[in-house]
């Protein structure tokens, strides 16, 4: 009798894997954006209804935490007296767009929400979409300044170009724009007081390349380190040096050390 067992490679199982994958993530693309529809629309309830009934502040708490008393009775947990809050600041921020990105979770909201100012916050959901951040990256990079470091590193004559990048999204227009000036590396583990060589801050840079690929921005890829090249005749070896696929150009990077003032 022929043995008949399928591979996990047989092209039949390939492409009915495919199938299923595309089939879950289309479904929790779809599940995400109702919630952030439901969620939006349930912070328009809540406002037009402070609205209507002209509620002050104290008497506003005390509906929402009897609100959440009733809905979480009802339906379950994800409805704490917060997380309402959250829905109608939710509102409140998107209340002209109505149709907030379903390609962000919940839980980033929430973080965004931490952010009082427009723009900074329009940067940070359009950098988190673009970089496909997780919660957890989105909150580091807030926590890191990226966007106030964005707009010193600039200066001042190129803050309205930044401030445009915060509004439209991150757009690929020259080198500048993705490799970020001020970088942040207390990912690499060195002490700031410590004194150390060029070459530590090579080695810790190649130890965490990862996630160093990650702050140089999308589309780098490393290809390795101490790379010679020749110019006019003359040898010289780079620290890194990393390829941009988007630019379709090699980007060298020089490690010096600068002592602050």
């Amino acid at each position: 009798m022929e043995n008949h067992q399928l591979s996990s490679d047989n092209p039949m199982i390939l492409e009915i894997r495919e199938l299923l994958e595309k089939s879950r993530k289309n479904i929790a693309q779809q599940v995400n954006t109702e919630l952030l529809t439901t969620y939006w629309n349930i912070g328009r309830i809540i406002v037009e209804y402070e609205q209507q009934s002209q509620l002050r502040a104290e008497y506003g708490k005390q509906t929402l935490k009897e609100l959440s008393k009733e809905l979480t009775r009802e339906f379950g947990k994800g409805f704490s007296r917060s997380n309402l809050q959250n829905m109608r600041a939710f509102y409140l921020a998107y209340e002209k767009c109505q149709t907030p990105s379903g390609k962000l979770a919940w839980s980033h909201y929430c973080e965004l929400l931490t952010i009082s100012d427009e723009c900074k916050r329009s940067f940070y959901e359009k950098e988190a979409v673009n970089s496909v951040w997780s919660v957890r990256e989105l909150k580091r990079q807030i926590e890191s300044s990226l966007y106030e470091r964005l707009l010193l590193s600039s200066g001042d004559a190129n803050k309205e170009k930044v401030l445009s990048l915060a509004q439209k999204g991150i757009e690929i227009a020259q080198p500048a724009d993705i490799i970020r000036d001020p970088y942040v590396f207390e990912f690499l583990g060195i002490p700031e007081n410590k004194p150390y060589l060029e070459s530590d801050l090579e080695q810790a840079l190649v130890m965490q390349i990862e996630k160093f690929l990650l702050e140089l921005g999308r589309g780098f890829m490393f290809v390795g380190t101490q790379q010679r090249i020749t110019l006019n005749n003359t040898h010289y070896y780079v620290d890194m040096v990393f390829y941009n696929k988007p630019q379709a150009n090699f980007q060298p990077i020089f490690s010096y050390l600068v002592k602050w003032r």
